[in-house]
């Protein structure tokens, strides 16, 4: 028996209200599922990016001076000196802040003076010469800081002084001299001193400032560091990180009267912490975007069973003129083919501009047309497979139901 459309389409017409509804569920959900995978996507890229640094074996302590009987220098000399030399440290330097961490120091530097030239704003870290081998970065090009070239603390009165050297990511180099080579190029700070690149390593990524526009633009300078406080990053051997951490906490906690330890954490803390809006959103979208394929999952489903028992008798008049089970599963297969076309159809328009409004409004990447084509793929097998068992259903229908009464 040939199944002809035009009674399947004069059917939905004559009961449209029902399939309007169902093929409303089909399109909002295939609006939010396309447009919500490609955002958890990119979030899961995001989250997965390498930060170039040993982040699995790193941990900073952040202390602060207690009273004015602190020794700035005995203090750190006394306190390196005890880090380095445990077992299973590979090593050890004091910074101005805790990479991935929520705090930190910026500036801007500029390839000529007075502010003129290409220009890259830089998250920095003041660090000593085993600041590269602690924070485990690769290094590109050039040479890493020589004990001898590390300046004092910055103090109120040389709050302006600029560094004579620096080592920058990849990034950075890239930006002040596009196709060239940095090393052994000059910059510029805001009041026009110089320093001289003298290295350039991987693209770590620097701070866990929200909204800063590039994580992977850093500096490393030789520079000790004090004025807004001060931490000590200690790198050890894998596996022996929490281990070393409570070590050092029990150990620097009573060791110096005169100042205090603010808190002992790991780097994947802090990064834990960088990607915690986005694994949040992630698992909001995709608990909405299960919920909503449920509801349209469930729609489809009670239609096609409420136009199975409405249906009874005509189903049965059909098997006694011949209609083969097979004839009536067709049916209604196609029959809900139609409704999830037309969803589909308008959910495609809509997730086409729902994905242009995200990219003007939170500057987002325009919707990937390969998402919306899975997305079309999976709620027609979805449709499809909500509506098997009802068809079956009424495939099962006697003939002799035809001949009924009551």
């Amino acid at each position: 028996m040939s199944l002809d459309i035009r009674p399947v389409v004069s059917s939905l017409l004559r009961n449209r209200t029902g399939a309007v509804l169902v093929a409303f569920q089909i399109a909002i959900a295939l609006a939010v599922l396309v447009n919500a995978v490609f955002i958890v996507h990119q979030r899961i890229e995001k989250m997965s990016r390498p930060t170039r640094i040993d982040d699995q074996n790193l941990f900073g302590v952040r202390t602060a001076e207690f009273t004015n009987r602190f020794n700035y220098d005995a203090s750190v000399h006394e306190d390196l000196a005890y880090l380095r030399g445990l077992p299973d440290v590979v090593s050890a330097s004091v910074s101005n802040s805790v990479p991935l961490g929520i705090s930190g120091s910026a500036t801007t530097v500029w390839t000529q003076p007075d502010n003129k030239g290409e220009r890259a704003q830089i998250n920095y870290f003041a660090m000593d010469e085993q600041g590269l081998n602690t924070l485990g970065v690769r290094l590109i090009a050039g040479r890493g800081f020589r004990a001898e070239e590390i300046l004092p603390p910055v103090t109120p009165t040389n709050t302006a002084d600029f560094v004579p050297q620096l080592i920058v990511t990849q990034a950075v180099a890239e930006v002040l001299f596009p196709h060239q080579n940095a090393l052994g190029k000059t910059v510029y700070d805001s009041w026009g001193k110089p320093s001289t690149i003298t290295g350039i390593i991987d693209n770590m990524i620097g701070t866990g400032w929200s909204g800063y526009e590039a994580l992977d633009h850093v500096a490393i300078m030789p520079r000790m560091p004090r004025m807004y406080g001060f931490d000590y990053l200690v790198r050890t051997k894998p596996g022996r990180r929490d281990a070393i951490m409570r070590t050092v906490e029990e150990h620097l906690s009573t060791s110096n009267p005169d100042r205090v330890i603010q808190y002992v954490r790991s780097v994947e803390y802090f990064k834990k912490l960088l990607y915690r809006d986005d694994r949040n959103m992630g698992v909001f979208l995709i608990t909405v975007t299960a919920l909503l394929l449920a509801v349209a999952s469930l729609g489809i489903f009670g239609l096609a069973t409420f136009n199975v028992s409405a249906r009874t008798k005509q189903i049965g008049t059909r098997r006694a003129v011949g209609a083969r089970r097979a004839d009536i599963v067709r049916y209604f297969m196609v029959e809900n083919g139609l409704i999830t076309t037309a969803g589909i159809v308008v959910g495609c328009a809509l997730a086409l501009a729902i994905g242009y409004w995200l990219s003007l409004q939170y500057q987002l990447p325009r919707l990937d047309l390969y998402y919306l084509v899975g997305g079309v793929l999976a709620l027609w097998l979805i449709g499809q497979l909500a509506a098997w068992q009802p068809a079956r259903k009424a495939s099962a229908v006697s003939p002799s139901v035809a001949t009924r009464t009551v």
